[in-house]
């Protein structure tokens, strides 16, 4: 009888053993096959880097092309302030979270205080200004007026922008539509109340 019996393929160590050797292979060829050639990659996409000091810009303002230069780290509501002299959109909590600075980008609402002056570029930017045509209110600053809905004035502007803009979405919104819509604009006057009414007279004169 030898001293070393031939193990059998029943011997769990061996089992063991050449299963894992086995499956190292089998994963290691197959990510070898996986990986693609050098020439079958996709090519990165080109970027274009700008800054970090100032690169000119064009923002078409209510309608009007603006030329100005901004560093890349400006925000819309810098550019539109401070470089452009559109003073409608008021600066605030600054941190996206009043309303106050409410534009319109595309005939949707952002807040120019979180959105950077040159991704602007390109796009139609619409600010409280233009709701207004000489002495001609639009329908929305108009109620707000009536209804007496506005004590220091500051959120103002981003609140008829914000609506404006629910109700060029929807002209037949209903109060809780428009209520719903400018749900992301606070008035620390707290004059809530006259906004609804003028939110009632705008609904019911539709």
């Amino acid at each position: 009888m030898s001293d070393h019996p031939e193990q059998t393929s029943k011997d769990p160590a061996l089992s063991r053993r050449a299963f894992l050797k086995g499956t190292g292979v089998t994963a290691a060829t197959a990510s070898i096959v996986s990986l693609p050639t050098t020439s079958e990659a996709a090519p990165a996409p080109a970027t274009k880097q700008v800054g970090p000091g100032a690169v000119s810009i064009t923002l078409n303002v209510n309608g009007a092309d603006m030329k100005t230069s901004v560093e890349p780290r400006v925000t819309l509501l810098d550019a539109l302030r401070n470089y452009l002299d559109v003073t409608g959109c008021k600066r605030v909590c600054d941190r996206g979270s009043c309303g106050a600075c409410t534009v319109l980008l595309d005939g949707k609402t952002v807040y120019a205080c979180s959105t950077l002056a040159i991704e602007a570029q390109g796009k139609k930017i619409q600010t409280a200004e233009s709701l207004v045509d000489g002495e001609k209110l639009e329908k929305v600053p108009a109620a707000f007026a009536n209804e007496d809905a506005q004590q220091c004035g500051f959120c103002t502007p981003g609140f008829v922008v914000a609506m404006h803009a629910a109700f060029q979405d929807n002209p037949k919104a209903s109060q809780a539509e428009i209520e719903e819509a400018i749900s992301g604009n606070i008035c620390r006057c707290g004059t809530y109340q006259q906004m609804r009414d003028a939110i009632t007279s705008l609904c019911q004169n539709k």
